[in-house]
């Protein structure tokens, strides 16, 4: 009898694509290693995006990564039908339940943006203990209980949320770095246009992309686990400027800190401020913004959050269930069975017209020559949502959007 691969053995599986005795598989296995714990406190794709690319709405089922959880929530805001976030990594898991658990039963948005916005302060433990913990489920409310070495886990809400977690403390070493070269953040925060926005990356950030160390660092893969970002996708980063990764990571730095307003994109505001900007008219992701309060609150109970793969969670719905999927970036991690293996289940459970999209560390899409013709077919790419989708994304990392609708 086949045994059934744990949610753990399938998260190694996700990412470990080469032998352990190589230099890429070793790499690989200290990755996964590190997604076993929290990564994300905070997803790193634009919510609005995705749901502008979607035409997301009160007829759609979504399925998507659950990561950080801002989109799962953030997608609540225009009442779909369902919405099935899955992920490998427990951790995430145990954070999505939590931020469900604070919009199901704080009293208030203020409440909620203290615990979820601000995310900081020793009111956060008694908003934690009195409106979340006695809604959790025991193996959660253990997790979050559990001791580590500076206190129990739930702690992190009074120290900084969007300050823990591997992005997170891999975002504090940069500010290190910045502080080294005598970077100041403050200068962006309150610039008053794109033009002053600019000014400041050309005269305190882009140099740096010219230094010895930052050149050494940045052309070491480990280097850029912190950014969740595999072996794999780190080779398809490189790529796009014919192995220099040092002229990717520039470019998209200087997208996140001049295409868009300071005071419109919290992406922004978490790099250089190391969480949101001050007070509720700041920008937020859309779940925070108290405008969406009371119909998030409304919606909660139609999410679904779940410890298991994408592939299995799809096995196990009807054909011609499911209108709208939301990848990320998973697809980067792939090898070809496993993206056939997905794509095969997301074609069995898609209605006419569903659309799926994802992220793509380098620019090109990757499923053409990848995916067989028999279910490729089926599928229609979306260039021009597609270009649209990646100009207007806010966190400025990824080199492609991709939007492809089902044919049927």
């Amino acid at each position: 009898m086949t045994s059934i691969p744990t949610v753990t053995q399938q998260l190694d599986a996700a990412v470990q694509q080469n032998t352990a005795l190589s230099r890429t598989g070793l790499l690989e296995r200290m990755f996964s290693r590190l997604f076993h714990g929290l990564v994300y406190a905070q997803i790193w794709e634009d919510p609005i995006v995705d749901m502008q690319a979607l035409a997301l709405g009160p007829a759609d089922n979504v399925i998507c990564i659950a990561s950080g959880g801002c989109n799962m929530l953030s997608y609540l805001t225009v009442s779909p039908a369902t919405v099935t976030a899955v992920d490998l990594s427990p951790a995430h898991v145990m954070l999505n339940k939590v931020k469900l658990a604070a919009v199901r039963n704080v009293p208030d948005h203020a409440t909620l943006y203290a615990l979820l916005g601000t995310a900081k302060g020793r009111e956060n433990i008694a908003i934690f203990d009195q409106y979340v913990a006695p809604h959790l489920d025991a193996e959660t409310r253990a997790y979050w209980d559990a001791w580590r070495l500076r206190g129990p886990r739930k702690m992190m809400f009074a120290r900084g949320l969007y300050r823990q977690g591997l992005l997170g403390r891999f975002i504090g070493t940069l500010h290190f770095v910045t502080w080294l070269a005598r970077v100041d953040f403050k200068m962006l925060l309150r610039a008053q246009s794109l033009a002053e926005q600019q000014a400041f990356f050309d005269n305190q950030i882009a140099p740096l992309y010219d230094t010895k160390l930052i050149r050494f660092l940045a052309r070491r893969r480990a280097s850029l686990f912190g950014l969740g970002i595999p072996p794999a996708q780190y080779d398809k980063l490189a790529a796009d400027a014919d192995g220099d990764i040092v002229a990717v990571l520039r470019e998209r730095t200087r997208k996140l800190f001049c295409d868009f307003p300071i005071q419109d994109n919290y992406f922004a505001w978490q790099a250089a401020s190391r969480g949101y900007e001050p007070g509720f008219d700041a920008a937020v992701p859309p779940y925070l913004e108290a405008q969406h309060f009371e119909t998030v609150r409304a919606n909660v109970d139609r999410v679904q959050v779940l410890n298991k793969s994408l592939v299995d969670v799809l096995a196990e719905r009807p054909a011609a269930s499911q209108q709208a999927y939301v990848l990320l970036d998973a697809q980067d991690w792939m090898n070809d069975d496993q993206l056939n293996a997905l794509r095969l289940q997301i074609s069995r459970t898609a209605t006419p017209g569903a659309r799926v999209i994802f992220r793509t560390g380098g620019t090109a899409d990757i499923l053409p020559g990848r995916i067989r013709d028999d279910i490729l077919r089926h599928w229609r790419y979306q260039p021009e949502a597609s270009a649209t989708g990646l100009r207007n994304d806010r966190s400025a990392i990824y080199g492609g959007f991709h939007l492809y609708e089902f044919m049927g």
